[in-house]
């Protein structure tokens, strides 16, 4: 089914900062619908990376960045539709003068769909001097104002980011939640990999790292086993800083570590310097929880989707020329259902047939006279006035009699009737 966007996002900011997260021990995608792709043209399954024809479109979000987006270095190219929260800032190296978003050279080749939204930002959009930003086919749409020269439809708007405002709040909150998942293998860092063994059953696997996937600071493997067909993996790395350097991982597919792809979350939920190097095609799903962090990405390719309540860097080497491939996230992770406290008030729905009188000692619950003023004893009191409905609502229009006019047309036809009488008598 399409969508527009991912979020109900307006509502989800309060909703994240009113709620404490819980993990109920369910599966959930990630929050909002994000991770799969969207639109009628979703291509099933997605093809390896490269550089045919396109393969179909995408509407979801491949890279969302909460804060800014700077692109130095060799960066290359970011797949798919890329939301920025801040600022778009491009300063290459010289010599590597064009960045592209939304269609590029070599990916998945599922982009957004042509003339939507390829580059959103809630600030400024910058290119230096002498260099490129193409988002060829699409819209760059930002808040901020826009110096440089881009390709595509400029479209300058205020409120560019505002259908994205919540999102940030709602993935922090996520991250925070999947970290608080049991585990239910181990992993251990062999110095020449990082060594993954699952349970061999469960649907949704889940490793806890207190410790860089590296090699003495040089790149490793990286490995998993006793992980069923179809399973989610989730790999929560703790801590204030980590840093992941890994020759791992194909253009081509085939191999154990793309065959994760779709169905693997890097969740970094503490961090707030995140590194990702070495020089693997880096396979999998991307989450940055802490809002202060900077990820700074310097592999040659990732694949999958990349989502940072924080600042992203991309960049590496001039000659290497880095690029984000985008692939959906499809796994399912433990649910962060919200808890909220409410106040339950009960009400007496109106009554739905005519209302009658009450009696003495029958008090009807609509009426406004207190228990205590009706008499026990002599005669009965006069009826009160029936409970007068609900009001209509202001735009719909009012027909029929008023009921306040019925005790006056009453009395007038009592009248005529006692006239008519007397003169028939007379007569």
């Amino acid at each position: 089914m399409s969508r527009t966007h991912p979020l109900g996002l307006a509502a989800a900011a309060a909703l994240v900062a009113a709620a404490a997260f819980v993990g109920t021990g369910t599966a959930d995608p990630l929050p909002g619908g994000l991770g799969p792709c969207l639109g009628p043209a979703c291509p099933d399954p997605f093809p390896p990376v490269g550089n045919g024809d396109f393969a179909g479109r995408d509407e979801a979000v491949t890279i969302f960045v909460g804060r800014d987006f700077r692109v130095r270095g060799g960066a290359a190219e970011a797949e798919g539709r890329v939301v920025v929260g801040g600022t778009f800032d491009q300063a290459k190296e010289t010599g590597s003068a064009v960045y592209n978003v939304g269609v590029v050279g070599a990916g998945s080749r599922v982009p957004p769909p042509g003339g939507s939204d390829f580059l959103v930002t809630g600030g400024a959009v910058t290119v230096a001097t002498g260099q490129r930003l193409l988002a060829d086919g699409g819209v760059v749409h930002h808040a901020g104002p826009l110096t440089g020269q881009v390709t595509g439809t400029d479209r300058p708007d205020p409120r560019a980011f505002a259908p994205y405002a919540g999102v940030a709040a709602e993935l922090t909150g996520a991250s925070r939640c999947y970290a608080r998942a049991a585990a239910t293998g181990t992993a251990v860092n062999q110095g020449y990999r990082t060594l993954f063994t699952g349970d061999g059953t469960s649907a949704l696997q889940v490793f806890t790292v207190d410790f860089d996937l590296t090699s003495g600071g040089g790149a490793q493997g990286i490995a998993f086993q006793g992980v069923p067909d179809g399973a989610t993996v989730l790999v929560n790395l703790v801590g204030d800083a980590r840093s992941i350097a890994t020759y791992s991982g194909e253009l081509t597919d085939g191999g154990p570590f793309n065959a994760l792809r779709e169905r693997l979350l890097w969740n970094f939920p503490d961090a707030a310097a995140v590194t990702l190097g070495g020089s693997g095609q880096f396979q999998g799903s991307v989450l940055v929880g802490n809002p202060d962090s900077t990820t700074v990405v310097t592999l040659p390719g990732t694949a999958g989707r990349f989502f940072t309540t924080g600042s992203l860097v991309h960049g590496g080497p001039a000659n290497s020329g880095q690029e984000f491939h985008a692939y959906p996230f499809t796994g399912d992770l433990p649910s962060c259902r919200t808890t909220t406290t409410t106040t339950t008030t009960t009400t007496t729905a109106a009554p739905t047939t005519t209302p009658t009188a009450p009696t003495p000692s029958t008090p009807s619950p609509t009426s406004e006279i207190p228990t205590s003023e009706i008499p026990t004893t002599g005669p009965a009191p006069e009826p009160g006035p029936a409970p007068r409905p609900e009001p209509e609502p202001a735009d719909l229009a009012h027909t029929g009699t008023p009921l306040t006019a019925l005790p006056p047309l009453g009395a007038l036809l009592v009248l005529a009737g006692g006239t008519t009488l007397l003169l028939v008598r007379r007569r």
